[in-house]
C-alpha cells in the first residue's frame, strides 16, 4: 500500500536526538553484565554537537544502528544516512538507546507482510531478553527467536514500580479489520525506537482458524509487525495445542465416566476407583480428597466409607442433557458444529449430540488468560463445571479426577512467549481468546510481568479484541477485576473505511473489491459514520480513563476526511486524536500517537470505574451491558431463564458477565451499523465458565465454531522448498 509520508509535527529536537545518538561498542553492550548494569548507568549527559560530524563519527553512528553481528545486506531494517540538523549546545540527551533497536528502510509501495517479515533477520531472543534485564535463568529458549519468560520473574520484581498501562480497542470493525494489532505494534515501536521509552507489547496468540480462514494472522502488518511472523502465526510455542489436548482429555473423561457408571454397580465402581495395592491397602488419590470434602465426608481411609458414602463418592450421576463441555480444534470446520457421539458397538447405545468449538473458545483458554499463578491455574482448572448431576449439583473437572492432569498439560503454556518487533522492541505473546465468544484479551501474567520489566515511566500496551463494546468492556469489567491493574489510557483505532460503512456506505465484504465510496473522498459519509466512534469514546470514557483515537490512515484517505474524524473525536470527549501511518513507516509513523499516549497517561487522575457491581444479579448485570450497547431492553429465552435460575441457585451469580455477541454491530444484528438504538437484545442461552470466572450469555445466533469461506487464506500459503521460508501468510 502506497501511503504518504509520516507525520512530521513531533518536536524537532526528537529527530535530532534520534539521529545524533552515540552507542557504546555493540558487542560490549550485549554482554549480560553490561546490560544488567545499563539501567543504573544510563544518565542524561550534556553533549555539545557540532553542525557537522566527522566522517569517522558518521560511520560509527551508521554502523551501530545495525543489528549486532548481522550482515547488513540480509536485512531491510537498517539506518539511512541522514544529516542531523545542528543541536544547540548543551543538550541533555535521554537514556542511551537500546542496542537491539533497528532502523527501517521502508519501500513504497509497501511489500507484502510476509516479504517484509522474511527480509528482516531477527536478533537472537537472548539479546532482547538481556536488554530487558532478564538473566538466562528467567527464561527457557524455544529456538533462536522465541523464549518462555518464567513466572518466577514476578517474585524477583515484586518491589519494582509498574509502568503505564495502555489498552488498544477499536470502533465497530468491517470484516477486513481496522488494524488494532498493527497499531499496537506501531505504537510500541514509536515508544521504544523513537521516544526512548521502555516498552512492552502484549498480544494474543493467533488462532490458526482465522490464519488459514478469512482474516489472516495477527502479527500486525506492513512495517509494524512481530517477527518471526510465520512462527508467531502458526505453532509458536504450542500453547494452543496444549489447550486443545487438555480440553479434549476432559471431554473424554466425561463420556468415559458416564459409560463406566452405566455399566457397573456402586461397589465395582468404587473398587476400580480405589483399587488395593499389592499389600491389599487402598488409598484415595489427592484429587479425590477434594471431592470428599465437597460431599462433607471427612474420612481419608477408603475402607471406612459407608455404603451410602461409597455411592455418593463413586457415582457422579452426570445428566447427559446438562453437559456444556464440548470438544475443540484450532481449525474453522463448520461441519463439526453439531455431531453425534457414542455410535460404536462397544458404547452400548450411549448416543448423544454434542459438537466442536474452536480451541480459542475453550474455557481452558480463558483460564490461561485470567490466571495469576500456577497454583491459581490448578484451582481454576479443577473447578471448571462441565454440567450437572441428575439432582442439579454442578460437576467439576476435579470431581472427574482430571484437574491435576489438565494442569500438567498446561504447565508450560502458563509462561508467556517473548518475541520482538521489526524495530527490535520486545513483545510478550500469551493466550488468544476471541472477544466475540470469550473475553478477548491476552493474559494477566504477561501484563503483570511486562509492567514490572518496563518499570516507572515505561509503557505496556495490550490489545483488546474487536470493537471496544466487547473487547475493551471485557478488559475493564473482567480482566481488570481479576488482575487489580488499572489502565491510564485506552486507544480506539478508527479507519475512514469503517466510518464510511457506519455512515451508510455499501457493505464491505472480505475477498471483494471495495466500492468506489471507500476509495474516493466523501466527507459527509465519514461525518455520518462518526456516531459509531463517538459512542465508543463515550462508553470507554465512562471507565475513568483517558481516550486517544488512532486514525489508521490508508492511501485513499484525504486530509478533509481525517480532519472530520479528529473534530468528531474531540467533540465526543477524546483526550486526543492522531493520524498514524505506522503500516507504511513503522514506529516513525506512530510517533505522534506515542506522544499523545504519553501525555494521556501522565495526566490520568480518575479511579477505574466498573460498569456494574458484582453483587448485582445476573440479569441486572446483563441489562447494564445491554444499556451500554444502546439497547432499550433485554429479552430472555425460556432456556436462558432456566439457566440463570440454576446458576443463581448454585451460587454463581456474583461472577462478572462475558457477552458472546457479534463484533460487527453494537446490537445483535451484524447489519445494524452506526449506533443503533431502541433494539431489544435477545439472550438465547446463558452458560458459565466457573473455572475462568464468568457467566457468558449467548446473544442472538453466535457460533463458537467459525466456518471457512469459499476462498480461504490457505490458497496463498505455501513454502519455498529451496529456502524453507513460508510464503503467502498475511
Amino acid at each position: 500500500m502506497d501511503l504518504p509520508a509520516p507525520p512530521t509535527n513531533y518536536p524537532k529536537k526528537l529527530s535530532s536526538i534520534i539521529l545524533c545518538r552515540r552507542r557504546p561498542d555493540a558487542r560490549a553492550a550485549r554482554r549480560p553484565e553490561a546490560i544488567n548494569k545499563c539501567a543504573s548507568q544510563r544518565r542524561a549527559q550534556p553533549i555539545v554537537s557540532s553542525p557537522r560530524a566527522s566522517a569517522h563519527d558518521h560511520h560509527h553512528h551508521h554502523s551501530l544502528l545495525q543489528p549486532p553481528g548481522r550482515d547488513r545486506d540480509r536485512v531491510v531494517a537498517r539506518s539511512s544516512a541522514v544529516v542531523a540538523p545542528p543541536l544547540p549546545p548543551p543538550l541533555l540527551l535521554p537514556e542511551m538507546p537500546s542496542p537491539t533497536i533497528r532502523r527501517l528502510d521502508v519501500a513504497s509501495p509497501v511489500p507484502a507482510d510476509i516479504d517484509i517479515a522474511n527480509s528482516v533477520e531477527p536478533l537472537p531472543i537472548a539479546d532482547i531478553a538481556a536488554e530487558l534485564g532478564l538473566r538466562p535463568e528467567h527464561y527457557d529458549l524455544y529456538g533462536k527467536y522465541k523464549a518462555k519468560v518464567l513466572l518466577s520473574v514476578l517474585d524477583e520484581l515484586k518491589g519494582q514500580q509498574d509502568g503505564y498501562y495502555v489498552v488498544v480497542g477499536g470502533i465497530t470493525p468491517t470484516p477486513l479489520g481496522e488494524g488494532k494489532s498493527t497499531t499496537t505494534v506501531g505504537l510500541c515501536q514509536a515508544l521504544g525506537a523513537f521516544l526512548d521509552k521502555k516498552v512492552m507489547t502484549c498480544l494474543r496468540q493467533p488462532s490458526q482458524g482465522p490464519t488459514f480462514g478469512i482474516k489472516g494472522g495477527a502479527a500486525g502488518g506492513g512495517y509494524s509487525q512481530v517477527i518471526p511472523m510465520d512462527e508467531f502465526n502458526l505453532h509458536l510455542t504450542g500453547d494452543i495445542h496444549a489447550i486443545t489436548a487438555a480440553n479434549n482429555l476432559l471431554a473424554a473423561a466425561i463420556d468415559t465416566r458416564i459409560f463406566h457408571e452405566n455399566s457397573q454397580s456402586d461397589k465395582a465402581l468404587f473398587n476400580r476407583l480405589c483399587p488395593p495395592n499389592k499389600e491389599g491397602k487402598r488409598r484415595f488419590a489427592d484429587v479425590m480428597l477434594s471431592r470428599l470434602m465437597k460431599l462433607g465426608i471427612s474420612k481419608t481411609d477408603p475402607n471406612e466409607l459407608t455404603p451410602d458414602e461409597v455411592r455418593r463418592f463413586a457415582r457422579l450421576d452426570i445428566d447427559p442433557e446438562s453437559i456444556t463441555w464440548r470438544r475443540v480444534m484450532d481449525v474453522n470446520d463448520r461441519f463439526l458444529r453439531k455431531i453425534t457421539i457414542g455410535q460404536g458397538p462397544e458404547e452400548k447405545g450411549m448416543v448423544r449430540e454434542t459438537g466442536f468449538d474452536i480451541s480459542v473458545a475453550s474455557e481452558i483458554m480463558a483460564v490461561l488468560a485470567l490466571t495469576t499463578s500456577l497454583a491459581d491455574m490448578r484451582e481454576r482448572l479443577g473447578r471448571m463445571v462441565i454440567g450437572n448431576s441428575k439432582s442439579g449439583e454442578p460437576i467439576t473437572a476435579d470431581d472427574l479426577g482430571v484437574g491435576g492432569a489438565l494442569t500438567v498439560l498446561m504447565k508450560d503454556a502458563i509462561h508467556p512467549t517473548l518475541m520482538q518487533t521489526l524495530e527490535g522492541t520486545p513483545v510478550l505473546v500469551h493466550a488468544g481468546p476471541f472477544a466475540n465468544i470469550a473475553h478477548g484479551n491476552s493474559s494477566i501474567v504477561a501484563d503483570k510481568i511486562s509492567l514490572k520489566l518496563v518499570g516507572k515511566g515505561g509503557f505496556v500496551v495490550t490489545e483488546a479484541g474487536f470493537g471496544a463494546d466487547i473487547g475493551t468492556e471485557k478488559f475493564m469489567d473482567i480482566k481488570c477485576r481479576y488482575s487489580g491493574l488499572v489502565p491510564q489510557c485506552a486507544i480506539i483505532v478508527a479507519t475512514i473505511r469503517a466510518l464510511k460503512m457506519h455512515g451508510g456506505g455499501p457493505d464491505v465484504v472480505a475477498g471483494k473489491p471495495l466500492d468506489h465510496a471507500y476509495v474516493s473522498e466523501n466527507v459527509a459519509l465519514v461525518e455520518a459514520g462518526c456516531v459509531n466512534l463517538a459512542k465508543h469514546i463515550s462508553n470507554t470514557r465512562s471507565y475513568g480513563v483517558n481516550v486517544v483515537v488512532a486514525i489508521n490512515k490508508f492511501a485513499s484517505d484525504t486530509e478533509a476526511e481525517m480532519n472530520a474524524v479528529r473534530n468528531a473525536a474531540m467533540a465526543a470527549g477524546a483526550f486526543d486524536a492522531v493520524v498514524c501511518t505506522h503500516h507504511a513507516h513503522g514506529g516513525k509513523g506512530a510517533v505522534d500517537l506515542g506522544l499523545a499516549v504519553q501525555r494521556a497517561c501522565e495526566s490520568q487522575t480518575e479511579p477505574l470505574k466498573f460498569l456494574y457491581p458484582l453483587e448485582s444479579s445476573i440479569k441486572e448485570k446483563i441489562e447494564s451491558i445491554a444499556k451500554f450497547y444502546g439497547a432499550s431492553g433485554v429479552e430472555y429465552s425460556e432456556q436462558a431463564e432456566k439457566q440463570i435460575e440454576m446458576y443463581t441457585k448454585q451460587g454463581f451469580s456474583n461472577l462478572p458477565i462475558c457477552m458472546a455477541k457479534t463484533q460487527y454491530s453494537f446490537s445483535h444484528v451484524p447489519s445494524m451499523k452506526g449506533t443503533p438504538t431502541d433494539f431489544v437484545l435477545p439472550i438465547r442461552d446463558v452458560r458459565a465458565s466457573i473455572g475462568a470466572g464468568f457467566i457468558y450469555p449467548l446473544v442472538g445466533t453466535m457460533s463458537t465454531m467459525p466456518g471457512l469461506p469459499t476462498r480461504p487464506c490457505f490458497y496463498e500459503i505455501d513454502v519455498d522448498t529451496a529456502t524453507g521460508k513460508v510464503m503467502g501468510l498475511s
